[in-house]
């Protein structure tokens, strides 16, 4: 594990996460007029969890937490930034949806929460998640050890193969790579894809955001995600992939087909741009 990199990546979120908050609105008024920000694919892996303790880790400042808190799971939020999980705790109250938030590296939780016999009917995380992980192995085995036997582990992430591109399609980045990699800081990705990640009146708010701090992202392929899980003794029971992304617009060209879902431009062969699992643990 590399901690001083997950420290510098706690600090550039802290920054992030305001500039991304400031363009929707108010969101407050958004869930308490039944608003959720689930998409169809995350909505179908996690199906029913009225009743059902849910941890949502890398829970970002906790829409989809409150998203699924409102289906009637009993949901624990888990996000490495202050600032996120600031904003999550008021949101819940000011949106009169129940959920526990906790301020922690992910590697931390799992070792903080084993200790006091917590477990969980669903581990879920989704959407920019594994690429700061440094230790995939140390996550899967903490994922396993907090589920409840019978227990699911649900995810879905953009896909590996997509992040091999910059900007304008071209090869960049190493599918194959095993070092961290440097970059200027979490970027304002919900301003790049305009209301493509706000479900309810975007505004511009935050103009032009540049991140003090610089982060550090990690490559998993999906073998080795799929591997992870099942070395930490997880059934698979579900891997899909998708050829588009949705809500976000990391691409020059792309184009919204439908419940914002966007696609690459219509000349491109399609290419896998999310993909999700379903695994169980026995």
């Amino acid at each position: 594990m590399k901690k001083e990199l997950h420290e510098a990546n706690r600090l550039s979120w802290n920054a992030a996460t305001v500039a991304h908050n400031s363009h929707k609105g108010d969101q407050a008024a958004f869930f308490r007029n039944g608003g959720s920000t689930l998409f169809p694919e995350e909505a179908g892996l996690l199906g029913d969890v009225k009743g059902l303790a849910v941890l949502h880790l890398q829970c970002n400042a906790g829409q989809d937490s409150l998203s699924i808190a409102r289906l009637g799971a009993d949901v624990t939020g888990v996000d490495i930034s202050d600032e996120a999980i600031a904003f999550a705790t008021q949101l819940s109250a000011q949106s009169d949806i129940p959920a526990r938030f906790e301020r922690s590296d992910v590697y931390d939780y799992f070792r903080d929460a084993q200790a006091r016999g917590e477990r969980f009917d669903i581990v879920f995380c989704s959407y920019g998640t594994l690429c700061w992980l440094s230790d995939l192995t140390a996550w899967a085995r903490g994922v396993s050890q907090l589920l409840k036997p019978g227990g699911r582990f649900m995810f879905i992430d953009f896909h590996p193969y997509a992040m091999v591109f910059d900007e304008s399609w071209r090869f960049h980045y190493d599918y194959f790579n095993d070092a961290p990699v440097p970059e200027d800081g979490v970027g304002d990705y919900v301003a790049q894809s305009g209301d493509g990640l706000v479900r309810d009146g975007y505004e511009t708010g935050v103009q032009n955001f540049a991140n003090p701090h610089p982060s550090f992202e990690f490559m998993w392929g999906v073998g080795q995600v799929t591997s992870a899980l099942a070395q930490a003794g997880l059934t698979l029971e579900r891997l899909d992939e998708y050829p588009y992304a949705n809500g976000w617009k990391p691409f020059e060209g792309m184009r919204n087909i439908g419940g914002k879902r966007m696609a690459p431009p219509e000349n491109m062969p399609r290419i896998p741009l999310m993909y999700s699992l379903a695994a169980r643990k026995p």
